[in-house]
């Protein structure tokens, strides 16, 4: 079983910037790909930005040229730093992983983020 604490959501004008934090509860060299979505109210659940133990990303189009996602290693946490935030990015994200040795993904509880115009 993998825990996935995530944080940084928040209320934040159009046009701002966040960061969101997931902090997994085994080693990130254990996961084989981890990634971001969200679910905006009455929408599926969608990608936002997946990354793979090698580095490899892969981003939605709505997202690309302002979300930015990356891991520290020693602080054993993936983070997502979104800037020039819209209305539309409002919704709750999660945080995914799939470990290495195991086919299930895990997901976060979610973090809310707002973004007013």
């Amino acid at each position: 079983q993998v825990q996935l604490v995530e944080s940084g959501g928040a209320l934040v004008q159009a046009g701002g910037s966040l960061r969101l934090s997931c902090a997994p509860s085994i080693s990130i060299f254990s996961i084989a790909a981890m990634g971001w979505y969200r679910q905006a109210p009455g929408k599926q659940r969608e990608l936002v930005v997946g990354i793979t133990s090698g580095g490899s990303t892969n981003y939605a189009d709505s997202v690309k040229g302002r979300f930015t996602i990356s891991r520290d290693n020693a602080k054993n946490t993936l983070y997502l730093q979104m800037n020039s935030l819209k209305p539309e990015d409002t919704a709750v994200y999660y945080c995914n992983a799939r470990p290495l040795a195991d086919p299930r993904n895990y997901w976060g509880q979610g973090t809310q983020v707002t973004v007013s115009s």
